[in-house]
């Protein structure tokens, strides 16, 4: 596929970091159709490498996401709307093997905003104003926003700011969890990379399969949630990255 209204492209002195970067920067960067088809096989060709250990999605222009393009939502009727255009992206992005981070700068709202929640992490600027605004407009936000938002801020918090289409700002962003990290707009990216990086360090199986032990504790019980994590563990253990770590880690303490 030849992308136009996003770009893909690896780092040029650690390929296994990613970078999709949105490209509609004179409607906000306004998630349409046809910016949708684009992310997915962006995706999917980043899947398909399986090499990949982190993905960091960020954009052009002064806003991440403004929304989604309101002219297609206006004509759109109830059997579009429950083919769940926007939901199965972001369930592919939550549910993407390695790490994704948000690099956030202006508006990130309503499905910019449920397209920064289903990342891992997000990296905002100073100007990042987030919230879910769809009551505005008679609807709600129904791309994960009313499922994953309580998740990450907490259930009160997550009712008001559906409630009352309430735009926040980066601090209060930052103070409830929407935000992982705070820097100056001009160190968003460079902090994205950092903590991208910081990751890329770690055994690359371990972080897949801590990842998916996470996302699945907002999915099962407490019983089955440490099954879960017992047998990921199990898997580990016969792991050769485990073997050369731990083996590191003790050659290393002998010498200190």
């Amino acid at each position: 596929m030849t992308y136009q209204l996003i770009s893909l492209a690896r780092d040029a002195m650690e390929p296994r970091l990613a970078m999709i970067t949105l490209r509609r920067p004179a409607v906000k960067n306004a998630i349409n159709k046809a910016m949708v088809t684009e992310l997915h096989h962006a995706f999917d060709t980043l899947r398909d490498g399986a090499d990949i250990g982190c993905v960091i999605l960020e954009h052009e222009g002064e806003d991440f996401a403004a929304g989604a393009d309101i002219a297609e939502l206006r004509d759109r009727k109830a059997l579009e709307s429950l083919s769940a255009i926007n939901n199965a992206l972001f369930n592919k992005i939550e549910s993407f093997p390695a790490p994704v981070i948000a690099a956030i700068k202006g508006y990130a709202l309503g499905g910019g905003c449920e397209l920064a929640l289903c990342c891992d992490m997000r990296v905002g600027g100073e100007s990042t104003k987030m919230g879910q605004p769809e009551v505005n407009l008679g609807i709600i936000p129904a791309a994960g926003g009313t499922q994953r938002l309580p998740r990450i801020v907490g259930l009160g918090r997550a009712k008001e700011l559906v409630l009352t289409g309430a735009i926040i700002d980066a601090a209060e962003c930052y103070r409830i969890g929407l935000l992982n990290r705070l820097v100056p707009d001009a160190e968003v990216r460079n902090e994205a990379h950092k903590l991208a990086h910081s990751i890329l360090r770690k055994g690359q199986l371990a972080v897949r399969m801590a990842k998916v032990a996470l996302n699945q504790s907002t999915r099962m019980g407490m019983d089955s949630g440490l099954v879960f994590e017992s047998v990921a563990q199990a898997l580990l253990f016969e792991s050769e990255d485990k073997q050369k770590r731990m083996t590191d880690f003790l050659e290393k303490k002998k010498k200190a």
